[in-house]
């Protein structure tokens, strides 16, 4: 007849760590996915996002502009001795040969992608700032493991949230020096943390 060890002795604590560790994982990125979450939708709230509508609005009513200077009036962009079904199929049928058209919608549009920009841009500072915050705190949290843990890998991802959104349109050098500045402070972190 086989006998199990009691639930205290040594036989059953690996088990316990084991299923602690588990728990404790689940809790580290169950914590760095929230808070960046919650700085995602916190940025949404406060700060909304620009709407292409805005710049440039649906018109119930579109009507052809045939002439350059009917679409400069309209802040358009006159493309001209262009193969149309190339470029906006949609704006012919097979039996009309058009070689120009006014992409009406050049000016507002141009305006949407610059406020993008800006709006990038400062949603990227706030993932920033968003992520070194975290990854102090994480330094101060070193009682806490799994908080501790959880605010830095949270860091890290509001780093990376915050670049993929402001990337394209950063140029290198800011780049190279935002690149520099998480990498020291990864190595701050890490060296505040893990040395022995």
């Amino acid at each position: 007849m086989e006998t199990f060890p009691p639930a205290g002795s040594v036989a059953a604590q690996p088990k316990k760590l084991q299923k602690s560790s588990v728990v404790k994982w689940a809790l580290i990125i169950g914590i760095a996915i929230v808070v960046n979450l919650f700085i995602t939708y916190l940025v949404d709230v406060i700060y909304h996002t620009p709407e292409f509508t805005d710049f440039c609005p649906e018109r119930q009513v579109n009507r052809a502009i045939e002439s350059e200077a009917a679409c400069l009036e309209v802040g358009g962009q006159w493309n001209e001795n262009i193969d149309v079904k190339s470029v906006a199929p949609q704006m012919i049928s097979e039996s009309t040969p058009i070689s120009s058209y006014c992409d009406v919608n050049y000016t507002c549009s141009k305006q949407y992608e610059e406020t993008m920009k800006v709006y990038n841009r400062n949603v990227f500072v706030v993932f920033m700032v968003a992520g070194f915050l975290l990854l102090v705190g994480s330094v101060y949290l070193a009682g806490a493991e799994a908080i501790s843990l959880g605010f830095s890998f949270g860091g890290v991802l509001a780093f990376i949230i915050g670049s993929v959104r402001y990337w394209s349109d950063m140029n290198d050098i800011l780049r190279v020096i935002i690149l520099g500045i998480a990498l020291a402070g990864l190595l701050y972190v890490a060296w505040k943390k893990f040395r022995d």
